[in-house]
């Protein structure tokens, strides 16, 4: 097929400089049933832990806020703390991963997060349960991107769309977890007693994940960090999904962590039982969500079409779904907060396709790269939303206007259209580098 001779076919000179002095020593294959046991499920529980961590503010905020007397924008910056210290930990824990492997990083951050459940559980003012809070993400910092660097490693590239569609999948499990189940725990339990079970869930994973995670071949050499971050943002195939994906991605993550479960209640008026359903629903959508992702992309790519094709579709319809909240689209409030997160998991598909396209020595700071902007952006997004909810004034039941809400997604969709308006424009004057092998870029 022919290529435009303006578009690269190798990694460019600074990945091709920063391999060409890594000599990766060969692995030890492990059977299927060796892989999915030892490497996909102590990984993929980590990550389930860290999507209901992550999410269970959406269900709690009735409770903080009744205990904190929270503002919307205390509120956004209380649960959004999680997403900053999730992203400052990313470069240094990309950084270990490649050096050390996930199997012995995963230990010491899980205690961390154990510790920060602990003091939440004990925290009594706005500003301890921030800290708290801020720990937690830190401790969790390195659960996704251990599980792409070990999944990456043990699992051939062909089958990484499905494979990685399978742990989005349990983090959905984790999301929906962090919904209907803790709302039923809370007849036994308060907010308190759930994160000391948590920070006790956090430290046996970890301890789980370090005593059958076989250990991560390493290099013989590793490039520093000024070298490695250079050869991941000017690879190709880097910056293309970062342009079309990275913003939907961090939208869907500042969102559906929060201000779609208050946007139930504000707007839809929905009680707090139906709210959590409905949250429930939606958490379980990403399970479905992201299988299919994974299928689609594979099924595309044995017929030709490149996964950041895939991806500009599933972005597309995101937005689609998001200008019905700006809408205020009323014939189906409980249709669009599904299919919020339903649509949405096909931002995940942006960790496919770096780990496809960049060297295996690199996928490690690439999921950093992705994660480090995905969650500082989600941080931007989830705080921001409630500064500008915070706009309006509440109603003497507290609820806010649907005006606010409406105003916000607004931002939010004008912030994802540019990027898909640069990538139709590329694929209309380049439509054949659109179809070429999914996994070259």
């Amino acid at each position: 097929m022919t290529r435009d001779p303006r578009r690269p076919t190798a990694p460019s000179a600074a990945v091709s400089d920063v391999v060409g002095r890594v000599a990766l020593p060969a692995v030890v294959p492990l059977s299927g049933r060796a892989v999915f046991v030892l490497v996909f499920l102590p990984f993929a529980l980590g990550h389930f832990l860290s999507s209901l961590m992550r999410t269970v503010n959406a269900t709690l905020a009735p409770q903080l806020v009744a205990s904190l007397s929270l503002t919307p924008g205390q509120l956004g910056l209380l649960t959004s703390a999680f997403f900053l210290a999730f992203a400052l930990a990313q470069l240094p824990v990309g950084m270990a991963l490649d050096r050390w492997g996930p199997a012995k990083v995963q230990l010491p951050m899980l205690m961390l997060a154990g510790v920060g459940a602990l003091a939440f559980a004990g925290g009594h003012t706005f500003s301890q349960l921030l800290a708290a809070r801020a720990v937690i993400g830190l401790g969790l910092g390195g659960c996704f991107m251990s599980a792409v660097k070990a999944i990456s490693t043990w699992i051939a590239p062909a089958r990484l769309p499905s494979v990685q569609g399978y742990l989005i999948a349990v983090g959905g499990l984790g999301a929906a977890a962090a919904t209907l189940p803790v709302r039923l725990a809370m007849q036994y339990m308060d907010w308190r007693g759930l994160f000391l079970w948590l920070a006790a869930a956090a430290a046996m994973v970890g301890i789980l994940i370090r005593a059958l995670a076989p250990p991560q071949p390493g290099a013989g050499h590793k490039p520093g960090l000024r070298d490695a971050m250079r050869a991941v943002y000017q690879h190709p195939a880097f910056r293309e999904v970062a342009a079309l994906v990275l913003v939907p991605h961090m939208v869907f993550f500042g969102i559906q962590g929060l201000w779609i479960g208050r946007w139930l209640s504000d707007v839809a008026r929905y009680p707090e039982d139906a709210v959590t359903y409905l949250l429930y629903l939606g958490m379980a959508a990403v399970i479905f969500g992201a299988i299919a992702v994974g299928m689609i992309t594979e099924w595309a790519g044995r017929r030709g079409v490149a996964p950041i094709a895939v991806a500009a579709t599933g972005v597309a319809l995101f937005v689609a779904v998001q200008a019905g909240f700006v809408l205020n689209w009323r014939p189906s409030y409980q249709l669009l907060s599904v299919l919020f997160t339903l649509v949405g998991t096909v931002t995940g598909i942006e960790y496919t396709i770096v780990a496809q396209s960049l060297p295996g020595a690199l996928t490690g700071r690439a999921a950093t790269c992705l994660n480090l902007l995905i969650f500082l952006g989600a941080f931007a997004v989830q705080a921001g939303f409630g500064l500008v909810v915070g706009c309006w004034r509440p109603d003497l039941l507290g609820h806010y206007p649907a005006l606010a809400y409406q105003v916000a997604f607004g931002a939010l969709v004008a912030l994802q259209l540019p990027g898909l308006f640069w990538f139709a424009w590329r694929r209309w004057r380049n439509p054949v580098e659109w179809t070429s092998h999914p996994t070259t870029l």
